[in-house]
C-alpha cells in the first residue's frame, strides 16, 4: 500500500489503500490548505520528477534540498563529526542517489528536526540510515507517521556529545527545537535554526513568527523564552531554513537586536 504525502506540507502518513481524509498539520492554524484543496502524492510520483540538490555550505555541513520545489521548500543540514554524522531538519524526497552520497560522507547516525512542518519523510531517512529521530515530546502529537525509530525527549537542552547539543526553544511550536553545533563557523559556534529563529531578506537580522504563511506574530513572552534558550550558547552564525538564508556573522548580536526590534514592534 502507498505511503501518501500530503502536496502542501509534504509530510508522508503511514500505508493506506486511500488517501487520508485530513492533513492535521495543515489544518491548523500555522499552516493552512492549498488553494485547489486538499491533495496528495507519493514518494514514487516525487522520485520520477524530482531530484536532489547538495551542497557544501561550509566545511562538515551539507545543505541537502530538492529541485524543482516541494511544499515548504526547505532544505537539510548535514553536519559531519567525529563522532558521526547528524541530520538537521529533513526534506520529502529520498532516492539512491542521495543514500549512496551521504554514505560516501559518513552516513546519518541521528536526526533532529526542528518541528513538525518538516517532518516530511523522516521516516524513509530514518530507516534508511538506521538513525533515530529526536523530537521533543510536546510535539509528540504532530507526528503523522508513528515508528520505534522516532525518540521523545524532554528538558531544556539534550547533549548528543562532540559539540551537538538539541535546545528546546518552543515558539512557533511547542516543541520547538534548535542545534548548537559548537564547531562550526571555524570554531566560532553555529545555531541550526529551522525557521525558529528566521533569517529575513537583510540578512543583519532575524524574525520569529507564531505561522509564517498566515502572518501570525508570537507574543513578546514567546519571543524572549527563544532568545533566553539559545543565550547560554556561543554562536556567531545562523542557518535558517532554505538555502542562503544565513546570517554569516555577529549573529548574537543578530538574535539579540532583532528580538528587541520585534518586541518594540508589537508592542506600539
Amino acid at each position: 500500500m502507498p505511503k501518501f504525502i500530503c502536496v502542501t506540507c509534504g509530510v508522508q502518513y503511514p500505508d493506506s489503500e486511500n488517501p487520508p481524509e485530513h492533513c492535521p498539520i495543515c489544518e491548523d492554524e500555522r499552516q493552512y490548505i492549498g488553494h485547489n484543496g486538499q491533495q496528495w502524492t507519493t514518494l514514487e510520483a516525487i522520485q520520477a520528477n524530482h531530484q536532489i540538490v547538495m551542497k557544501e555550505v561550509e566545511p562538515n555541513l551539507f545543505g541537502i534540498g530538492t529541485e524543482p520545489r516541494i511544499a515548504i521548500g526547505q532544505r537539510g543540514l548535514l553536519v559531519k563529526t567525529d563522532a558521526g554524522n547528524i541530520l538537521w531538519d529533513c526534506i520529502t524526497l529520498i532516492n539512491d542517489e542521495v543514500i549512496e552520497k551521504v554514505k560516501a560522507l559518513g552516513g546519518i547516525d541521528k536526526i533532529a528536526i526542528s518541528h513538525p512542518h518538516y517532518y516530511s519523510s523522516m521516516i524513509e531517512w530514518s530507516h534508511a540510515f538506521d538513525a533515530p529521530v529526536y523530537i521533543h515530546e510536546k510535539d509528540q502529537q504532530w507526528v503523522q507517521r508513528p515508528d520505534e525509530m522516532v525518540k521523545y525527549w524532554s528538558g531544556d537542552t539534550l547533549d548528543f556529545g562532540d559539540g551537538l547539543t538539541l535546545i528546546h526553544t518552543a515558539g512557533h511550536f511547542d516543541g520547538a527545537q534548535i542545534l548548537h553545533w559548537r564547531d562550526g563557523a571555524e570554531g566560532r559556534g553555529v545555531l541550526l535554526s529551522g525557521d525558529i529563529i528566521n533569517v529575513v531578506q537583510d540578512r543583519r537580522y532575524v524574525s520569529f513568527m507564531y505561522s509564517y504563511p498566515n502572518q501570525i506574530p508570537l507574543s513578546a513572552h514567546a519571543v524572549r523564552r527563544i532568545v533566553n534558550a539559545v543565550k547560554p550558547f556561543h554562536y556567531d552564525r545562523i542557518y535558517s531554513a532554505w538555502f542562503g538564508t544565513i546570517v554569516a556573522e555577529n549573529a548574537q548580536e543578530a538574535v539579540r537586536k532583532s528580538a528587541q526590534r520585534y518586541i518594540d514592534a508589537i508592542a506600539c
